[in-house]
């Protein structure tokens, strides 16, 4: 069962940028806003290594994780070719200009 979570007003996500939601027992979800206010949320692990994707740079709907600049594709989770794996994604929405996140009950 999932559930739909009110994270904040867009303006608190700076644009082409990130803000982390800590989990607890869980990986941290990191939320993403495009330039023209896109919102994506992904878990906050590289399927790389692990590295944080909160603080790569964002580059159209895709993000580069800091660690060995694997791209990560916002949309899907997917990593981009050549390289494999795929990081959780969840669902968003803006509404009023707040943004909520579909997450697990």
């Amino acid at each position: 069962m999932s559930a739909w979570l009110k994270l904040c007003p867009i303006e608190e996500i700076p644009a082409l940028g990130s803000r982390v939601m800590p989990r607890a027992n869980r990986p941290s979800i990191a939320i993403f806003r495009s330039s023209d206010d896109v919102i994506f949320a992904v878990e906050d692990v590289c399927p790389h290594k692990g590295g944080p994707l909160s603080q790569g740079i964002m580059h159209g709907n895709k993000v580069t994780c800091p660690l060995h600049a694997w791209n990560i594709d916002l949309t899907s989770g997917e990593a981009c070719a050549p390289d494999a794996g795929c990081a959780k994604t969840f669902a968003t929405r803006l509404s009023e200009g707040v943004v909520w996140l579909q997450v697990d009950a």
